[in-house]
């Protein structure tokens, strides 16, 4: 099962803990989450069920292609790295 982690910040504003969830995409895993954390959906994904803007994900070590529809495959081993862009000056 993939694991799935965030960075320290969100974990610590949104209460995401990492976990071992099925899934054979992004999507699949995501959802996975949702249902364990179900507050976390809203913050990583806009209301069309894409990553927000200043979201980013990346599947073993590489950001994800698919940010609308969240196709990106993963395998049973792979770790799926939540985190927020930073951006201002």
């Amino acid at each position: 099962m993939p694991l799935v982690e965030f960075t320290p910040n969100l974990a610590s504003q949104t209460s995401a803990q990492a976990c071992r969830v099925e899934g054979a995409t992004v999507g699949e895993s995501l959802q996975a989450v949702f249902a364990k954390q179900p507050g976390l959906r809203s913050y990583l994904l806009d209301d069309q069920g894409a990553v927000r803007h200043h979201v980013v994900v990346f599947v073993d070590g590489a950001a994800i292609k698919d940010r609308r529809t969240l196709s990106d495959s993963v395998q049973p081993d792979s770790e799926i790295f939540i985190m927020q862009a930073l951006s201002g000056g």
